[in-house]
């Protein structure tokens, strides 16, 4: 069963690429549980993200290992909330947008504020 906000947390949350590869050794070792393990000890991850993500390492998928990165993703799914997320921080909304993240996303509080503040942190682009 894949949970759309599970698999969305996964791929905008930043693993460290050692717990990637761990992981991804661990799964295909079929050590699945390990694995999720790993990846939620190298991550803000919970344990439905991490299962999500350890699926997709096993696929061939690679993850975000930084906030940047992370960020990167979610412009890719999905734009609009980045703009979103944008306009709120402009405002001044930072608390605002960090829940706005989380109810779209299903990411966690730790890794939902360390996006907003990444997106706060990049320069003007006009």
């Amino acid at each position: 069963m894949t949970n759309t906000k599970a698999r969305t947390a996964a791929m905008i949350s930043p693993v460290a690429q050692e717990a990637q590869d761990e992981a991804r050794a661990l799964a295909r070792d079929g050590r699945t549980g390990k694995a999720v393990r790993r990846v939620r000890k190298g991550s803000w991850l919970k344990r439905g993200p991490a299962r999500e993500a350890v699926g997709m390492l096993a696929d061939g998928h690679t993850l975000p290992t930084s906030s940047a990165q992370a960020l990167a993703a979610l412009r890719h799914i999905d734009a609009p909330l980045v703009a979103e997320l944008t306009a709120l921080l402009d405002d001044g909304q930072q608390i605002a947008a960090v829940k706005l993240l989380r109810e779209r996303t299903g990411v966690d509080l730790a890794g939902g504020y360390h996006l907003v503040l990444e997106l706060g942190s990049e320069p003007e682009t006009q």
